[in-house]
């Protein structure tokens, strides 16, 4: 998810890669291999762990690994605030990050900047890992970061109060609507459908999946700004139309990956569009979860049928400014491996990188979603490889939202995008 991570994360379309910097040869510069050298204790600085695993994970190393112990450094919840604190660390050139754990956008920024390392391939089993996966990792065609785990939108559903109306999983937003309007006006107390909808990295993947849902594109196949269209206009009002006529909550405009988590497993939504983290946590009988067992899981709709997810997860890189960068290295071979991942998988219920997992019976059944989300995951969107994508990300964040919060119009907000987004990828 974009703000751990997972953090989540984001827009479907592909922009014009911008690189700035040249890469530097020597051992402790952002392009250079070479510099991989040194063992000893390290750290992990990841965003807020929601899973609750991933110390787990890391004790594991910890144990095995006396002497080259890693300790994890979280960071906020919110991706925006994330990504700050990684840029203040690197712009001040601290060893005190060593492995970053990216959302997948922040690779071409991170790399052109040259606050990372180019990392071996030979070294990693990227031929075992999804293959749109290891591209999130790459800047220009070389490898900069690991993917460890993955991440496509998904439509949970309250299957209980669906059925009592007889009703089916939508594959419009029509249906869902309608299907919606028939659970509320049984159980009143219910709000319709929430996503992630706060002035942040999650606004930017909502508002790209709707466009993208509805057959638009925001950046066009070349490399151009097209939001200015009817298609983009429909998704938009796919979401503004929510909001004004409720089935969308008021209080879903605040709402991120966890305000939006905590409002399905406390009963409060029939549709909710969320990463396959939430899988786990709402299907919990420790009593955190009021729905577990009582919904399940669909691909996104869209305006004419099946919808678009945006292309999430997270990826290791190691920076350049740290100290016992061959530790990291050896970590991150540890923690992308089979046996890791399919216990994340497990325990988390968070996408897996590693292929095969995806196509285990065992793991299937107790993860249904499996086999939609790679799906998903196989032809979902990808977000810009730009080093500005923080300025393109805030722009469309700023046109969504004020087109859902009623202080502009959608075609005004689109205008006003399509301008800002052709003067940043020039």
């Amino acid at each position: 998810m974009l703000s751990r991570g997972n953090a989540a994360l984001a827009a479907a379309f592909v922009l014009v890669l911008s690189a700035c910097g040249t890469e530097d040869s020597g051992g402790s510069g952002g392009g250079a291999t070479g510099g991989l050298e040194g063992t000893g204790a390290i750290t992990l600085v990841t965003g807020k762990d929601t899973s609750g695993n991933l110390q787990n994970q890391v004790d594991g190393w910890n144990s095995a690994h006396p002497n080259e112990k890693v300790t994890v450094i979280e960071l906020p919840e919110d991706a925006d605030a994330q990504r700050q604190q990684m840029v203040q660390n690197a712009t001040t050139k601290s060893d005190a990050y060593t492995v970053l754990n990216l959302d997948v956008i922040w690779t071409a920024e991170f790399a052109a900047n040259q606050w990372i390392v180019e990392l071996p391939e030979k070294d990693f089993p990227l031929d075992k890992l999804l293959p749109a996966t290891v591209e999130t990792g790459k800047y220009f065609k070389k490898l900069y970061a690991v993917p460890t785990t993955s991440d496509g939108g998904l439509l949970y559903y309250r299957k209980d109060l669906l059925d009592a109306v007889g009703a089916k999983p939508p594959t419009t937003w029509a249906e869902m609507y309608a299907a919606c309007d028939k659970v509320v006006a049984a159980n009143p107390g219910v709000s319709c459908y929430a996503g992630q909808f706060e002035k942040y990295e999650g606004l930017t993947v909502n508002f790209s999946e709707a466009v993208n849902s509805a057959g638009g594109d925001v950046v066009g196949d070349d490399g151009k700004a097209n939001v200015n269209t009817d298609k983009a206009k429909a998704g938009l009002d796919f979401l503004v139309n929510g909001v004004k006529d409720g089935r969308i909550a008021a209080k879903a405009r605040t709402f991120k990956e966890e305000e939006g988590r905590r409002a399905f497993q406390a009963g409060e939504l029939v549709f909710h569009r969320q990463w396959p983290y939430q899988y786990a946590k709402a299907n919990a009988t420790d009593g955190s979860s009021q729905v577990a067992g009582k919904f399940a899981v669909a691909p996104l709709p869209g305006m004419d049928g099946p919808g678009s997810s945006t292309l999430g997860g997270h990826n290791f890189a190691v920076s350049s400014f740290a100290k016992n960068k061959k530790t990291a290295v050896e970590f991150i071979k540890y923690m992308v491996d089979e046996k890791q991942q399919r216990a994340n998988l497990e325990k988390t219920s968070q996408a897996p990188t590693w292929a095969a997992l995806y196509d285990e019976a065992d793991l299937v059944q107790k993860f249904p979603y499996l086999t939609e989300l790679k799906k998903s995951i196989e032809k979902a969107k990808k977000r810009p490889a730009v080093v500005k994508y923080q300025e393109v990300s805030s722009a469309i964040q700023e046109a969504a939202y004020s087109a859902m919060s009623g202080q502009t119009s959608s075609a005004d907000a689109l205008a006003s995008l399509q301008t800002k987004l052709e003067q940043l990828t020039k």
